[in-house]
């Protein structure tokens, strides 16, 4: 039995990402309390994947397809819309649903605010 879970380690490890120097990062949770009918999203979907091991959500820098889910019910269950966004490296972004009032449960994605991750950095490419 050792012996096959020393064999399978490797098949393991190897599916756990890892995040090199350089990340972005995705939260729904709300940044700014002073905008009215301004509330918090889920995060559904980052491009193909809608299972997040982290929160925030860790991606690669680039431009993403990014679904989140108001947090505000409606009739028939919850609103999504679909924001494309150029993910710039070493920023977190806070995505939020900006709504007319608190009874329509129509939005519209927004990006709260866009903060620095201390800790990353920045890789350049170096001209030869």
């Amino acid at each position: 039995m050792r012996k096959v879970l020393l064999l399978a380690l490797p098949l393991v490890l190897a599916g756990c990402q890892t995040w090199g120097p350089t990340w972005s990062e995705l939260t729904g949770a709300r940044y700014n309390r002073a905008i009215e009918y301004r509330l918090p999203t889920v995060i559904t979907r980052v491009d193909d994947q809608g299972a997040f091991a982290s929160h925030p959500i860790k991606v690669e820098p680039g431009m993403h397809a990014i679904r989140v889910q108001g947090t505000l019910p409606g009739w028939g269950g919850y609103t999504y819309r679909t924001m494309d966004i150029q993910i710039l490296p070493c920023k977190r972004y806070y995505l939020n649903a900006q709504y007319e009032n608190l009874i329509n449960p129509n939005f519209t994605a927004v990006i709260d605010d866009v903060e620095d991750i201390a800790g990353c950095k920045v890789t350049v490419a170096s001209a030869k």
